[in-house]
């Protein structure tokens, strides 16, 4: 069997997996956030927080909770990280430095997990789970809940509220993500991920021989991260290391978790808005998408430009033997497609056209099917502005499920989209103008560009993974992405929030000859379009002066 079919036999099943799992899934998001019951576990939740679970929020206290929330979560783990000496189960680790600390506080609780760092030898056990491991079903929890909230912005009539923040929370947390993570660490272990906790243990290697490792959680880290919800790992070579992906199997099925969520989330949409096809045409727009770029990330890998991996018959370098060109470039596509960060492989070692492929699913803005929520609700902003300029080309006020968009949709929805081009552009050229911070690049020339570059659309897009070649780990860098961060997180959910407050008081009006079907194939390819011209003309510039010149170089 060639390389190429293999590469296809391993993309196809996954689809087959997708479909398959797609509708349940979906249909069990629409009963967790659509019920009206409360477990006893969770009233006992809200009452430990203080807040009344059967009362409704208006989009602007929706967001206050959300963003206090974050800051006592940014808090909590940067205070973690800095007295870890102090706290049990630390392993003899040192604190954790300030500018260090910072960026991963920011890192973890905005759902990047970018990790300037090596996890086994920085960060004890405690760190890991009461600081890191929490996070990584909170965060994505917040993802969700923000993308339930636009949900309902579309659904209701004539509203003021958007639902109940600390509901959501807890409701995502609780019956999404933890057994989801129950089961897939079961999985993971039963396929040879090392699962201990102990300091150092004798472990048997997947070759026979025997070697001492730090020990630690490691399959239920690894379930939490290939959820969309981490782009960490307990070893600093992530997906690549044979205790945290030992066959591949085991890379088939992270593969699987990465877009298990977001894959079944449209159906979710489609039920709350009352109109399932209008989910299957996201759908079908983030599948489009995602398809195009394991293609492409396949064909570049595969018919590799440069003399070694023309001699070698595949650009293997970086890649792991296990897993091979397709299984490595699959699992690439994957992760930067969403908002996932974990990688299998190096980055920095692909092909010029096949990493910038990696830097585009990202600049996409990570909606086919991007991260744990944030993917739904940037391509439902990118629905608004799909019939905002179908409405200017026919002349007609844009509508979207029945509620019109005005002047303030649009703007909301304008801003949302100009947010990260402007961090990733600004960072990038901050970074370059600088002869000390360009120093930090393992290359010079385009690939450094790239390199660059990468960390940043990495950082403002919450992805989290790298092109491995930057030394990141400096206060400037540390600061600098870790605002990128920030901004690029919870400047987008304030905007989707008040979208979701705008389109919530507005009354839907009825079908007319001149309303745009939103679930034709005709606007499935308009959003489409939209999507790759959007990115096209923020970032070509910056991708001529790096992948592209290194690629036709």
């Amino acid at each position: 069997m060639s390389t190429a079919v293999a590469g296809a036999l391993f993309a196809g099943s996954l689809v087959a997996a997708l479909a398959l799992v797609h509708r349940p899934l979906g249909d069990h998001l629409y009963r967790v956030y659509t019920g009206t019951r409360h477990t006893k576990v969770e009233r006992a939740a809200y009452r430990l927080l203080g807040v009344r679970a059967d009362g409704e929020q208006s989009w602007g206290v929706y967001a206050r909770g959300l963003l206090a929330f974050s800051l006592v979560s940014v808090l909590v783990v940067y205070g973690i990280q800095r007295l870890q000496d102090k706290l049990p189960l630390s392993l003899g680790m040192e604190p954790v430095t300030d500018h260090l600390a910072w960026n991963t506080a920011i890192s973890f609780v905005t759902n990047t997990n970018w990790q300037a760092y090596s996890g086994e030898s920085t960060m004890g056990h405690l760190t890991q789970m009461a600081a890191l491991a929490v996070q990584n079903f909170v965060s994505a929890a917040v993802g969700l809940a923000v993308a339930i909230a636009l949900v309902r912005g579309f659904a209701r009539r004539g509203a003021a509220t958007v639902g109940n923040f600390w509901v959501d929370l807890v409701r995502g947390t609780l019956r999404v993500l933890l057994p989801i993570a129950f089961a897939g660490a079961l999985v993971l272990v039963a396929g040879g991920v090392v699962q201990n906790f102990s300091g150092v243990q004798e472990v048997t290697t997947l070759t026979g021989g025997t070697q001492s490792i730090t020990g630690g959680p490691v399959a239920s880290q690894e379930v939490i991260k290939e959820l969309g919800t981490n782009g960490g790992g307990f070893y600093n070579a992530n997906s690549a290391h044979p205790f945290e992906n030992p066959t591949a199997w085991t890379n088939w099925f992270e593969i699987l978790l990465l877009l298990l969520i977001p894959f079944a989330l449209p159906r979710a949409f489609g039920r709350m808005v009352g109109q399932v096809r209008q989910g299957y045409a996201i759908l079908a727009v983030m599948g489009v998408l995602a398809l195009t770029s394991v293609l492409l990330t396949n064909v570049f890998e595969l018919s590799g430009n440069a003399t070694v991996p023309q001699a070698a018959g595949a650009a293997m370098e970086g890649k792991e033997v296990r897993f091979g060109v397709s299984g490595s470039a699959t699992f690439a596509a994957a992760t930067t497609l969403t908002s996932t960060g974990a990688v299998n492989s190096s980055h920095d070692s692909y092909t010029p056209f096949g990493g910038m492929m990696t830097l585009v699913d990202m600049m996409l803005g990570e909606v086919a099917p991007g991260g744990v929520g944030a993917g739904l609700y940037g391509m439902l902003i990118l629905a608004v502005i799909t019939v905002f300029v179908a409405g200017l080309m026919v002349g007609r006020t844009p509508e979207y499920l029945g509620k019109k968009i005005g002047a303030r949709e649009i703007k909301l929805a304008s801003l949302y989209f100009l947010v990260t081009p402007i961090l990733v552009l600004t960072g990038t050229a901050f970074a370059m103008g600088s002869e000390e911070r360009r120093a930090a690049m393992l290359n010079t020339g385009p690939h450094g560009l790239s390199e660059v570059l990468y960390a940043f659309t990495s950082a403002s897009n919450n992805n989290g993974s790298a092109f491995a070649g930057l030394t990141v780990n400096t206060p400037w860098y540390d600061v600098a992405l870790g605002l990128c961060m920030v901004l690029g997180r919870f400047l987008p959910i304030i905007l989707v929030l008040a979208l979701a407050g705008s389109l919530a008081a507005r009354t839907p009006v009825p079908e007319g000859a001149g309303t745009l079907p939103t679930h034709r194939p005709q606007f499935v390819g308009m959003m489409v379009g939209v999507t790759v011209i959007l990115v096209a003309l923020t970032f070509l510039p910056a991708l001529a002066l790096g992948p592209i010149a290194e690629g036709l170089s």
